[in-house]
């Protein structure tokens, strides 16, 4: 594992800012087909270093090469495809109707750049959690910063010879660097942050957009529930629960942090879960070429520490729990018999342990998810439509995904995104699109304005005509 990272001279990051500053207004003046063309220069060069990428994501963090494809190149490259299809039609002007009082003028939304960006990407997902907002930046005529995370050099590597082989950096350029990087990039002024990380970082950046009044979008996490209700067919479900839970170690935002299940299902579960474990990955998960480790050895202890104290409230280890700290290795791992108290229930675990929890009535669920804070995603298990209903009205999340765990961030169609604790604003597709845009009104007055009947001074007659209005538009 790599601990040690370049860091970018903040003379190095002035001078950029200074370049995009001067050019942002000349960038966002570009054409649908413009950005195409370097849309299309980008999916280009993200194909040219597609085995770079999976060279350096093994070294970062031991990711298996079909899973960098999945779920990092993948995932960028539907994002370009999808705004090369559409770009013309959202960058163009719509036409809205307006009120009778106002017959004889025109409106429209007309669509421009924010302008000045700064996307700060955590390691988790290196490069679609960099790249797929980029994309969105790119469509909507902005000029960018990319900060990417300190903990996946030999990925950032990659990235920089990507984004040197189609942009010049008065248009897009990565900066690298920890806590010192990150503080100069936001004591600047831009115009829109991008962040994904922790809720914790995420009011830092908030609060810090806030002393140049600067809009933010905010895709954080939280504990992500899975519920389990009676009618299920568990062989069924189960390896959808288990490839959502411990793909990437379970270093996912949107992967399920805890499971809620009816108890006559429970034992049923464990047993054909930890099946499922042995088949994704072998009995001795250490070995499989399919398992990553745990980023760091901050996190490998964080996580160790979640569990060592789970145990010691009484929690049982029903599989798993085996880890090697050299290799910041930890099991995949399945808890019961937790403490409400304990940290796996508190915290967003972000890691390969997974607390399961069983229930009786509908209402405990919905009591036990409610007094946590909104999550990122939701994911519901069921066959009775009346439970489905029951379970999404009673609840808010981000996301909700029925029968499946995990997949709704590759349709492009749907906003992706959190509420409240969980994020701030939505991305991908049209929506990371609006993200990185003004909607700018439009009016324009064609004929005289029925309005101007109706100004000072205000005579019996004018008043009349504001009865009208009140009474009838």
């Amino acid at each position: 594992m790599v601990t040690s990272f370049n860091e970018t001279d903040i003379a190095v990051i002035d001078a950029i800012y200074d370049q995009q500053k001067a050019n942002y207004r000349q960038v966002g003046k570009t054409t649908a087909r413009e950005r195409i063309r370097k849309l299309k220069a980008f999916e280009k060069a993200i194909l040219r270093f597609r085995v770079d990428l999976q060279e350096a994501m093994k070294k970062d963090f031991h990711k298996p090469a079909a899973e960098v494809d999945l779920t990092e190149i993948y995932p960028v490259l539907s994002e370009i495809r999808f705004a090369i299809k559409h770009l013309k039609d959202w960058m163009r002007p719509k036409k809205v109707p307006h009120p009778t009082p106002m017959i004889g003028s025109s409106s429209w939304v007309r669509y421009e750049p924010k302008g000045m960006s700064l996307i700060i990407a955590p390691w988790n997902y290196p490069m679609q959690l960099l790249f797929a907002p980029l994309v969105s930046a790119i469509a909507a005529g902005n000029v960018v910063m990319l900060k990417p995370s300190e903990f996946t050099s030999h990925t950032v590597e990659v990235m920089k010879q990507i984004i040197a082989n189609c942009f010049e950096e008065h248009e897009i350029a990565i900066v690298e660097g920890g806590v010192e990087v990150s503080k100069a990039l936001l004591a600047k002024k831009f115009h829109h942050i991008f962040f994904t990380g922790a809720p914790e970082i995420g009011k830092i950046i908030m609060a810090t957009a806030s002393k140049h009044l600067c809009s933010v979008t905010l895709e954080l996490g939280g504990k992500s529930p899975t519920i389990i209700d009676e009618t299920v067919n568990i062989k069924t479900i189960v390896s959808r629960v288990a490839w959502a839970k411990y793909v990437n170690a379970g270093q996912v935002c949107i992967a399920p942090d805890y499971v809620l299940i009816h108890e006559s299902k429970k034992a049923e579960f464990i047993q054909h879960l930890c099946a499922q474990i042995q088949k994704q990955y072998g009995k001795d998960a250490i070995d499989s070429p399919d398992y990553l480790r745990i980023i760091n050895q901050k996190h490998f202890l964080r996580l160790k520490g979640y569990l060592e104290k789970a145990v010691l409230g009484g929690a049982k280890v029903i599989y798993g729990g085996t880890m090697d700290e050299t290799q910041n290795y930890i099991e995949p791992t399945i808890i019961t018999d937790m403490s409400v108290d304990s940290d796996v229930l508190k915290h967003e675990i972000f890691g390969p342990i997974l607390p399961i929890l069983s229930y009786r009535d509908k209402e405990e669920v919905i009591d036990f998810v409610n007094r946590k804070e909104k999550p990122l995603a939701l994911y519901i298990y069921s066959s009775n439509k009346k439970n489905i209903n029951y379970f999404v009205e009673n609840t808010t999340a981000g996301a909700t995904c029925v029968n499946m765990s995990s997949v709704h961030v590759g349709n492009p169609n749907l906003p992706f995104g959190g509420v409240n604790n969980s994020g701030i604003g939505k991305s991908r597709g049209h929506y990371g699109f609006i993200e990185f845009t003004n909607e700018r009104a439009m009016f324009k007055q064609r004929l005289p304005s029925a309005i101007e009947l109706m100004t000072p001074p205000y005579t019996a007659f004018k008043q009349k005509l504001i009865d009208l209005t009140i009474k009838y538009f």
